[in-house]
């Protein structure tokens, strides 16, 4: 028989629970900033090889016949930095939402918390398996291509 608990759909957090829950935020917010600070130097990074690098990375491709790889490795590197903001971000805000919903003991902030925590993990779950599935594509490009030489 079900308990009034659970017919309410309630849970209870013990001390322990948010014990627990009260570090997992303090080291997403560690993961958060590490992932801003890496989203910043990849920006850096794409800047300095569009910019101060550009003439180096040009005379190394047109001695491989390409003509303007700075401008491909830039790009790349802003498209990477845009796509890890979306889940670094839904990381800090989880880690700024369960801090917040221990100490005012609100279970909304807590459900806005874990929704956060729910983005970030389908986001990096959609990111892997599109990488594993480019990853596939290439490979068979790779062995096909390879057959063909």
């Amino acid at each position: 028989m079900h308990s009034p608990l659970t017919q309410l759909e309630q849970i209870v957090l013990t001390s322990d629970s948010k014990n627990f829950l009260r570090e997992i935020s303090k080291w997403t917010f560690f993961f958060s900033i590490i992932g801003f600070i890496g989203i910043a130097f990849l920006v850096i990074g794409a800047i300095l090889l569009g910019t101060i690098y550009a003439p180096m990375l040009d005379m190394v491709g047109q001695q491989q016949g390409v003509a303007s790889i700075s401008l491909g490795v830039m790009i790349t590197y802003l498209v990477m930095a845009l796509l890890y903001v979306m889940p670094v971000l839904y990381l800090f805000k989880f880690s700024r939402k369960m801090k917040l919903a221990l100490a005012d003991k609100n279970d909304d902030i807590l459900a806005d918390a874990f929704q956060n925590l729910k983005s970030h993990y389908k986001f990096i779950g959609v990111l892997t398996i599109i990488m594993i599935s480019l990853y596939v594509l290439l490979i068979g490009f790779s062995l096909v291509a390879g057959s063909l030489l």
